[in-house]
């Protein structure tokens, strides 16, 4: 239907319209003046109200009452809404252009649906178009009587000028339908005769409504008019059939007597309009081709006509009118072929001097016209006949040839063959006025013979020339201008071209300099062709770019420069400094044509004050020339030139130099540009284009392009002049000009369709303005004040002059998706650095979001994304007055949410990637709501949170990210072009999870079902990810995913019950193959898994049967093998880099540089290897790998080294844990120790705690148990010396002597810092220092042999302890002092990195364990009960009395020695503290450990006292007095013995915490049977009656 679909008012429709209930009645009333208005069908003016409610109204429901109501709001509204319903009209011929460009296009994706779409149009297409053109243009203008008060002679002209719009589409969409379809002779009759009438669009009905602003117009319409005559002849078909000789077949053949003589009678009155002339020149091709005789006498007259019209003048204004649009293409080809069959058809004297007019037009075409010349075996035809006249008059005329093969410069090959073909020129053409005298001729003057030599140019002696030779022949005729000789002499017209370039140098100054302008500049036409074309072919023409320095030199400094050869000069420059910046630059330093400096820069202010200064050629150019006349070719290349030089980044010396040009740009061209004189149309903006261009190339040079001196950078520069010059000024007001002119300029621009129409060059002006002062506000350095350029961006205007709101109407343009993108950006630039402005733009942005508007209009993804980063930069930046306001606005939680709940097609088919941004944004806003505002959440997000649980959205997210990770990793190596915003989706995913383990009531995520789920696709995508080592895109991905991994791993443990060994094993094996320095911290992480996967296997019970224990084992100690030697390496270079600070020659540098952390992978692959090795109990495994690796040696030799280097503490603790796990089996204490355990440790522990000058022992640690320091590194390595010890017994007593030996002093003052030092690290150190005694205490003869002095200190040692530890247990108020003061430092200390509860009951169990061990370690020191008891012989002098023969209560005094008392005392508190903790939660671990102490302080005291009873040395007095006194205390403890027995007594843990001694005491069970039966009370009584006796 066209135009037709829309109807004209009528009684029926308005009675329809009335009765329709669906519509309110304001809407009614306002469709009804909208009829009136627009002479529109009632109905389809309601319509069209709507429509544009839905898709271009601004305001809400209530300003549209308001604006009903207002009778002048009203009247604007109508306005904009007339503009909507023109806008639709040519929308809809658009739609049919667009079909008809692609339906045959097989690249065009809907080529096929395209082609269905015609197949419908094509029966009824030509004649309801003519129709709808012939009513407009016979349409009769609407009056203020007939349309109402609002048709004034402004909206009148309005009408018009869209009736000529449509006018010109309607003959567009049939130009276009007859380039695919044949026309019949009839309807060219019909077409011929209508154009004919209406003056090809001049005789206009309402002609007298045309104005200057409608030309463009009117002449579009008589171009189509022309176009489709031309394109019904069929030209190209009529030139095939010639060639062919069968013009028989044509169509104007068969039907030849019934049209012909009709259109000969209608054409021979053509003539007065120049659109007649294409019609006239095919017509005539036609006839001559079909009857060249009987037609003689038609075709000469119509040809007369035709020249007169100046045709080949017209064509190529035609051409260059119509744009760069698919409908333009399809012209040239048209034209291309009514010109190559008019060459071809007449000869060139019958076409009249119109040989540059040719090239002219010939230019005009981009596709490839090479086969038409360059094929020899094609006979003479179209373009090869130009040619050759062209070659025929070179050199005389350079212009024809050189015009004509640079049209023909289409791709590398073409350039090549123009170049050869230059090359080897066989014919040189020379105009003599008169006969010269040296050379001879025939008597006809036919042929000319040289008798001397010449050369061809008047050059100075050295210089390039051309010779001609003696003897040469030429071929003479005589014309107008004179004698026309054609010698027969071979050159190259690349030195001829040379040549003329020194000739222009040399009458620079002269008359003659216009002359051998017009000459020399097709030259450089050329020139700048080829080398844009292929580049390798610069080379040889070095010696003509070369001379083009000197050139712009020259010409740019005469009175009056020739502009267009000096605009042609700095193209071929622009060229050349894109490949070669530094040398074209170096060049340019010497022609003085770019504004220069005269005075070395130094700072800022100089450069803004432009001292020194100086315009140069160039800018002299500028005021004296350019502005005065108003053309601007030279500045549109200067501009091209600096831009091209600062994109090459010449270097910093370079980039100094350029500061004056950049200066000028900025300081004299931008601020005023817009003001100065124009020939012209379009020409303002795109200077504006390219001096933003300029600007923008320089914000975003990277930082090895700027100089890093003194001076200012060019950046720097920029920055300021934009910040606080009128520069900046000038980009916003392009940014100000506002949507709705660029609407008012596309909807005037007389064609549709371009990418360099005005509307298009404006667009793209404003896109850089907001790209431009994006960039400038990022860039711009931190200040406290604010500068004009945000003071105008963000300043408030009366009467809504606001800039912001202006911005924020961005969002509504249409044409080019990138503007509003680029607007909302800057609008969350200015969120981001300002307050100011949010109010301005959030009811925009929330209209872009609210999902009830979307079902009425479509929003595109790309502003919808837009929309969505512009909030979340609100949030990110915590603008909590918007915020405040966003969360409580009704819906908005809905609206933000809703792209969660949409269905997203598969991630394998191409979704858009803004939309994947658009869901990461909001995911990223949700998540930061739930961290800052957790405990106060709106209800509508609460109510979306619960949403995404019940409507299983966190499944379908957790599949969706899975295959998008699955997608990129498999689209990678092609290059997903969504890649960036993948990454982006997957990243807010992530953070979401992360979230929901803190804040999982919150976000309803607590099934652990769900958590199961989510959690394997994470493993998946992870797995996928790390199986791909080739791809860095994918490992850094996989990497972000094995953190998300390693962080819910260790959350939801009690939600994973799947082994996960295997897939995490298998994704070890990938990591460890690709690139180690980029998968540091991958390896990292999924160390940090398997410990915690083999944590989780272990407290689940499913440990089976681990069959990737292996290779998992080899490929831990693999690393942890590579990871030591690394660290040997960087610590030795750290030391000696710290010892020779000052005048090092150090050179060497580590393999890479290792840091000692927590999680580093050097300390994770040994905490790893420490899980690993405790599953295998055997040994099996890891003997196995110690016989593959010496991972062993490396480990002991960082360990040595950090140890002696007090470096790398993380890895020095994790390795002695290895090394202890290691010691608890046989095998592997075996291998510990024969790698040289106790050479790697013994020596170097001593810098762990002596002090770095001095060797004074320091202090004990105040820091937590826990808590890495160097004193608990000592605290493992009397593990590891126990363990080892205690599993290798004799087979390491060497080693362990050796090591008591070194330490001794810690030893001994450890064990008497309890007293003293008030620290629970201290109370942890005696613990492990007596637990390694204790073993040591096992072998006291070897001791005594090698010790014997340290054996006796440590024996009293451990006496005064036993006597500080029962005095602590004794006294509660010592204990409670001793509590406050050590207690407190650990308590503080843990609150800041742990949140775990310490109570003093730890104090006092770890005290209880200290003294257990105690007592344990001197029973080895005292005889044995029972043989002391038994054997009367035996030898006391091999046991020394360790306490004295004394009953008083321990004291904390160390003047005080300890007694008999002690262990009395001993016994008493223990007894009183199992009737404490017996109500206790931790009674039955306590009161083992108490019963445990207990017996054997009554084993040692029995021990002792026998030892005492039975020493010949003490008096009978003291025996007498030992016996009264503990028959009496041990009976009494035997009696509350029993009564706590009765009562039910736990267990001791003699039989398996702690080695016995030689005789053990059997443990006591939980249920006794009778007191008297029991061994440990029948062991007491039995002493207490020998005592008595």
């Amino acid at each position: 239907q066209g135009l037709s679909y829309y109807n004209t008012p009528s009684l029926s429709s308005a009675e329809r319209l009335k009765a329709d209930k669906d519509v309110a009645q304001p809407l009614k009333d306002f469709g009804l003046r909208i009829s009136k208005l627009l002479g529109l069908d009632e109905q389809q003016s309601v319509q069209i109200l709507q429509c544009y409610l839905q898709e271009d109204y601004r305001g809400t429901r209530n300003t549209l009452k308001t604006v009903l109501q207002d009778e002048r709001q009203s009247q604007a509204l109508l306005l904009k809404i007339a503009d909507y319903y023109y806008e639709e009209r040519v929308c809809l011929l658009r739609c049919v252009l667009l079909l008809l460009t692609y339906f045959q296009d097989e690249r065009h994706p809907y080529r096929a649906e395209y082609a269905g779409c015609v197949a419908k149009l094509e029966k009824d297409l030509v004649s309801n178009y003519q129709q709808q053109f012939e009513g407009l243009f016979n349409a009769e203008a609407p009056t203020w009587e007939t349309h109402g008060n609002l048709m004034t002679e402004r909206q009148v002209s309005h009408w018009f000028t869209q009736c000529l719009r449509e006018q010109a589409l309607l003959l567009e969409v049939l130009f276009l339908y007859y380039a695919y379809f044949e026309m019949p002779p009839s309807d060219l009759l019909t077409f011929a005769r209508l154009f004919k009438e209406q003056g090809f669009g001049q005789r206009q009905t309402n002609r007298h409504l045309v104005d200057k602003s409608m030309d463009a117009l009117v002449d579009r319409i008589g171009y189509f008019s022309c176009l489709i005559l031309v394109e019904g002849m069929d030209i190209d078909f009529l030139h095939k059939c010639a060639l062919e000789d069968r013009t028989e077949h044509t169509v104007f053949s068969l039907s030849l007597s019934l049209c012909v003589q009709e259109m000969d009678q209608m054409l021979l009155a053509f003539g007065d309009i120049c659109h007649h002339g294409p019609v006239l020149l095919a017509w005539v091709l036609l006839r001559h081709t079909l009857q060249p005789v009987e037609a003689a006498a038609v075709v000469r007259r119509l040809g007369h006509t035709t020249l007169q019209l100046g045709v080949f003048q017209y064509l190529t204004d035609m051409l260059q009118a119509l744009g760069n649009t698919c409908t333009a293409s399809t012209a040239r080809m048209c034209i291309y072929g009514l010109l190559s069959f008019v060459v071809t058809s007449f000869e060139e004297d019958t076409l009249g001097s119109q040989q540059v007019q040719h090239a002219e037009v010939l230019s005009g075409f981009t596709f490839d016209l090479c086969p038409h010349v360059w094929v020899p075996q094609k006979p003479n035809v179209g373009l090869e006949m130009v040619l050759d006249s062209a070659v025929g008059v070179f050199p005389h005329k350079t212009g024809p040839l050189l015009q004509l093969l640079t049209a023909l410069l289409a791709d590398k090959s073409t350039a090549k063959r123009v170049y050869m073909f230059l090359d080897k020129m066989s014919v040189y053409t020379e105009v003599y006025k008169h006969k010269p005298s040296d050379v001879l001729s025939r008597e006809d003057e036919t042929l000319w013979h040289r008798k001397t030599p010449k050369l061809l140019y008047p050059l100075g002696a050295g210089q390039t020339n051309l010779r001609m030779s003696q003897g040469c022949y030429g071929q003479v005729c005589v014309g107008q201008e004179g004698y026309v000789v054609r010698w027969d002499y071979s050159y190259s017209s690349w030195t001829l071209f040379t040549c003329e370039v020194e000739m222009l140098l040399h009458v620079v100054s002269t008359a003659d300099v216009l002359a051998h302008c017009e000459r020399v500049k097709p030259i450089l036409d050329l020139v700048h062709k080829i080398i844009s074309t292929d580049w390798t072919v610069s080379d040889c023409l070095l010696p003509l770019t070369s001379r083009i320095y000197m050139l712009l030199q020259r010409l740019t400094s005469v009175i009056n420069p020739p502009v267009d050869v000096i605009a042609s000069c700095v193209n071929c420059l622009i060229v050349l400094a894109a490949r070669q910046p530094g040398k074209v630059w170096s060049s340019l330093q010497h022609t003085g044509f770019l504004p220069f400096g005269s005075t070395p820069l130094t700072n800022m202010a100089q450069i803004m004050s432009a001292e020194g200064m100086k315009a140069g050629n160039y800018g002299n150019l500028l005021v004296l020339i350019e502005q005065p006349r108003g053309e601007y070719a030279v500045t549109i290349a200067f501009l091209r030139l600096v831009t091209t030089l600062v994109k090459g980044q010449v270097g910093s010396t370079q980039s100094r130099g350029l500061i004056p040009c950049v200066l000028l740009v900025l300081k004299e061209m931008l601020p005023t540009y817009h003001k100065w004189r124009y020939n012209r149309h379009g020409v303002r903006e795109k200077i504006g284009c390219l001096i933003l261009e300029l600007v923008h190339a320089i914000l975003n040079l990277s930082p090895e392009g700027e100089s890093h001196g003194s001076t200012p950078s060019l950046q720097s520069l920029c920055i300021y002049s934009l910040a606080n010059t009128e520069a900046g000024q000038a980009v916003v007001s392009i940014m100000g000009v506002g949507v709705d002119t660029i609407s008012m300029v596309l909807s005037v621009q007389p064609w549709s369709g371009s990418n360099d129409g005005p509307g298009q060059v404006l667009i793209q002006m404003v896109k850089l303005a907001f790209s431009v002062t994006n960039n400038v506000i990022r860039l711009k350095p931190q200040s406290d004040t604010i500068s004009p350029l945000e003071q105008a961006l963000t300043q408030h205007g009366g009467h809504g002059n606001n800039l912001i709101a202006v911005l924020a109407k961005y969002i509504y343009h249409k044409h080019d998706p990138a503007l509003p993108r680029l607007a909302v950006q800057l609008l969350k630039r200015l969120a981001m650095e300002f307050s100011l402005g949010e109010w301005s733009c959030l009811a925009v942005v929330l209209e872009l979001l609210d999902s009830e508007l979307q079902g009425q209009y479509w929003c595109p993804p790309l502003l919808q994304r837009a929309a969505l980063a512009f909030i979340h930069a609100l949030w990110q930046d915590r603008r909590d007055s918007a915020l405040s306001v966003l969360r409580t606005k009704e819906k908005f939680w809905d609206n933000l949410s809703a792209p969660l709940f949409s269905t997203l097609p598969s991630p394998a088919e191409n979704t858009e990637p803004c939309v994947l941004e658009s869901c990461a944004f909001v995911m990223k806003i949700i998540g930061l709501e739930i961290y800052y505002v957790v405990s106060k959440l709106e209800d509508s997000l609460k109510a979306a949170l619960k949403r995404l649980s019940s409507q299983r959205r966190y499944e379908f997210w957790s599949q969706y990210v899975k295959e998008l990770v699955c997608a990129a990793c498999e689209g990678e190596e092609e290059g997903v072009r969504s890649l960036p915003e993948s990454q982006m989706l997957i990243s807010a995913w992530r953070t979401l999870l992360i979230l929901s383990t803190s804040h999982s009531d919150v976000m309803h995520l607590k099934e652990d079902s769900v958590r199961q789920k989510l959690f394997m696709d994470i493993l998946e995508g992870t797995k996928t990810t790390l199986s791909t080592p080739q791809s860095v895109a994918c490992l850094r991905l996989g990497s972000m995913l094995a953190t998300l991994l390693l962080i819910l791993l260790k959350q939801w443990k009690r939600s994973v019950s799947l082994s996960l060994l295997p897939v995490l094993s298998l994704m070890l094996d990938s990591v460890l193959q690709a690139d180690q320095q980029l998968m540091e911290r991958t390896k990292a992480k999924l160390f940090s898994a398997l410990i915690s996967a083999l944590h989780i296997q272990g407290l689940n019970g499913v440990w089976g049967d681990i069959t990737q224990l292996p290779q998992l084992l080899l490929c831990v100690c693999e690393t942890v093998q590579d990871e030591a030697l690394a660290l040997i390496d960087s610590t030795r270079h750290t030391t000696q880099r710290n010892d020779s600070q000052e005048d090092s020659m150090e050179t060497d540098v580590p393999r890479s540089v290792q840091k000692d952390q927590r999680d580093s992978v050097c300390v994770l692959a040994l905490h790893l290897s420490k899980e690993l090795c405790g599953l295998d109990e055997a040994g099996e495994q890891w003997l196995q790998v110690m016989r593959k690796l010496p991972v062993l040696p490396s480990v002991l030799s960082a360990l040595e080294l950090s140890l002696r280097s007090t470096h790398n503490l993380y890895f020095t603790e994790a390795a002695l844990h290895l090394l202890l796990t290691l010691a608890r089996t046989p095998q592997g204490a075996a291998a510990v120790a024969g790698a040289g355990v106790i050479q790697s440790v013994c020596l170097p522990l001593l810098s762990v705690y002596e002090g770095p000058a001095n060797g004074a022992p320091q202090a004990f640690s105040r820091k937590p148990l826990d808590a890495p320091c160097w004193s608990g590194v000592y605290r493992l390595c009397l593990s590891l010396m126990e363990s080892l010890l205690k599993t290798l017994r004799y087979n390491f007593i060497s080693e362990a002597l050796d090591f008591v030996g070194v330490h001794q002093e810690r030893i001994l003052q450890c064990l008497s810092a309890v007293r003293t030092v008030q620290s629970l690290a201290c109370l942890d150190e005696a613990d492990h220092t007596v637990g390694f005694l204790l073993q040591l205490s096992s072998f006291c003869r070897e001791w005594q042999f090698h010790l014997p002095q340290l054996l006796r200190d440590v024996q009293v040692n451990l006496c005064y302890l036993c006597q500080t530890c029962t005095y602590l247990l004794h006294s509660k108020k010592m204990l409670h002092h001793y509590l406050q003061v050590s207690v407190c430092v650990y308590i503080k200390s843990l609150a800041h990195t742990h949140s775990c509860h310490f109570t003093p009951d730890c104090c006092q169990i770890l005290l209880d364990q200290v003294h257990t061990h105690t007592h344990v370690t001197l029973q080895h020191f005292t005889p044995d009960c029972c043989q002391i008891l038994l054997d009367q012989s035996m030898d006391l002098a091999e046991y020394r009395t360790l306490f004295v023969l004394s009953f008083t209560t321990p004291a904390f005094d160390s003047d005080v020695a300890p007694s008999f008392g002690t262990l009395l005392a001993t016994i008493n508190v223990a007894l009183s503290m199992l009737g404490e903790v017996e109500s206790s939660a931790q009674a039955t671990g306590t009161q083992s450990l108490l019963m445990f102490s207990m017996e054997n302080c009554f084993y040692v005291l029995i021990s002792q006292a026998m030892r005492c009873l039975k020493d010949p040395a003490v008096l009978p007095r003291d025996k007498q007095r030992v016996k009264q006194e503990l028959s009496s205390e041990l009976s009494t403890l035997l009696s509350s013995l029993s009564r706590f027995f009765r009562r039910g007594s736990p267990s001791s843990p003699a039989g398996g915490l702690l080695p016995s001694p030689q005789t053990k005491p059997t443990p006591l069970g939980s249920k006794l049977t009778q007191e008297g039966q029991e061994p440990f009370i029948q062991l007491v009584q039995a002493f207490v009656r020998h005592v008595q006796r």
